[in-house]
């Protein structure tokens, strides 16, 4: 629960079972605590902002845990938030064995949900121009927050959401979901150790980009609230790839495949480095982009990030999917689903109880929400990946210019750049702002 009264959960349940006396609202047999589900007054409720792919398998995540209660949708495709409130309901309905359920309402604007004084915690999974404002805005409502990477569009959104975040005192877990993946942990402890001896070299190795023909302006679909998609970003023409997953492709509200694998992969370079929490003093690449059409994100990509010890991290489209650690004696590559080294025995390595043992979580959205009963710090907190996802948009800034740029982490500054300082943060479209 939150750090609010903890019997509010209670109160919503009954206030809105009240209310629903008026409608076909069936109240579930596990509502009263029965089949492994959590007694109302011990459950969080929650809220979904951004239900399109990823946020609707956020979204099925959620509504299986026995201690959660979705109450809420919100998205600006009125087919998505339409389709992701049946599936709520559809979903309590079966519960319960009942024919009908009516107990989750859908918005288009996420400010009407965070306006619910009900609702504990919300999952936000909108594009990344459409991170900051919901996670600062949820922060002053005092909600908890589990957040979709990349986490910021820019370095200073990144900055002002992390700092509000603190400043209010939420709990928040970024969808960085290798943190609970064991053989990512198992391969920064072994770092972390030397056991592969003095680090000197890190590379991610990301795919490749995309690149697409111009695209022809279309009309905008019914139900669509394009203008509150475009949000803070720059007005354009509306085009079918433009939207929804697309979206990543264009630096508008995204930063290609720099920010959206590496996200994961430079995150867990921190991770096992050791520099989680701050960031390279140098960040040197290049870059090959579109020509023309609607995509401009990097196709291939090579920047090299080195930090005051020494260290490099290379981030690549050129080497396998995955993140190796290079020392001087041995290596460890670890990926989705596999774990590499060499000496081969690193493998069968123990971790001592007085050496470097990282953050154990074994579900990332379970962790979330023992989190939010006990206010602990997450397994992906929001300054962690702030930082992370900050090298990956200086390795965009440093392509783009096609020149080193020189990064103090402590002030988080360009030293000596004016041009590539600005590129920190971007103006937004009004009415919105920061």
């Amino acid at each position: 629960m939150s750090n609010r009264e903890s019997g509010i959960s209670r109160r919503v349940f009954l206030k809105t079972a009240a209310a629903g006396l008026a409608a076909p609202w069936i109240v579930p047999a596990s509502a009263l605590g029965g089949e492994g589900r959590a007694a109302p007054s011990d459950r969080i409720v929650m809220g979904c902002i951004g239900v399109g792919s990823k946020g609707r398998g956020n979204l099925h995540a959620f509504l299986n845990r026995g201690d959660v209660q979705m109450v809420a949708v919100c998205d600006v495709d009125a087919g998505r938030r339409g389709r992701a409130k049946q599936e709520v309901e559809d979903f309590y309905a079966a519960a319960a064995g009942a024919d009908a359920y009516a107990g989750c309402e859908a918005y288009r604007d996420f400010r009407d949900l965070l306006a619910r004084d009900d609702i504990d915690a919300v999952m936000i999974a909108t594009p990344d121009h459409w991170h900051a404002l919901p996670v600062i805005e949820a922060a002053r409502a005092g909600k908890d927050m589990y957040c979709e990477k990349p986490l910021s569009l820019t370095i200073a959104e990144g900055r002002a959401m992390s700092d509000a975040v603190r400043r209010y005192g939420r709990v928040f877990q970024t969808g960085s979901q290798q943190r609970s993946d064991g053989r990512f942990r198992q391969a920064c402890e072994l770092v972390r150790n030397g056991r592969i001896g003095r680090l000197h070299t890190m590379t991610a190795g990301l795919p490749t980009g995309h690149a697409i023909e111009p695209q022809p302006t279309m009309p905008v679909p019914e139900g669509f609230d394009y203008g509150f998609w475009l949000g803070p970003s720059p007005w354009a023409p509306y085009t079918e790839k433009r939207c929804h997953y697309q979206f990543r492709w264009i630096f508008d509200y995204s930063g290609g495949q720099v920010t959206d694998w590496g996200a994961h992969h430079v995150d867990i370079a921190q991770w096992g480095h050791g520099s989680e929490m701050t960031g390279p003093v140098a960040v040197e690449g290049r870059g090959e982009f579109p020509e023309n059409g609607l995509y401009n994100t990097a196709v291939n990509f090579r920047f090299t990030c080195t930090y005051a010890d020494g260290v490099r991290l290379v981030v690549t489209n050129r080497a396998p999917n995955g993140v190796r650690f290079e020392g001087d004696a041995g290596w460890v590559f670890v990926k989705r689903g596999g774990i590499d080294a060499e000496p081969k025995g690193l493998l069968s390595e123990r971790i001592g109880p007085h050496e470097v043992r990282l953050y154990a979580s074994h579900n990332h959205v379970g962790n979330f929400l023992d989190c939010v009963r006990s206010r602990r710090v997450t397994v992906a907190p929001i300054e962690a990946a702030h930082r992370s996802i900050s090298i990956c948009h200086l390795g965009n800034i440093a392509m783009l210019l096609e020149r080193k740029v020189r990064w103090d982490p402590e002030r988080e500054r360009v030293v000596g750049d004016a041009e590539a300082d600005r590129l920190r943060s971007r103006e937004m479209r009004e009415p919105w702002r920061l």
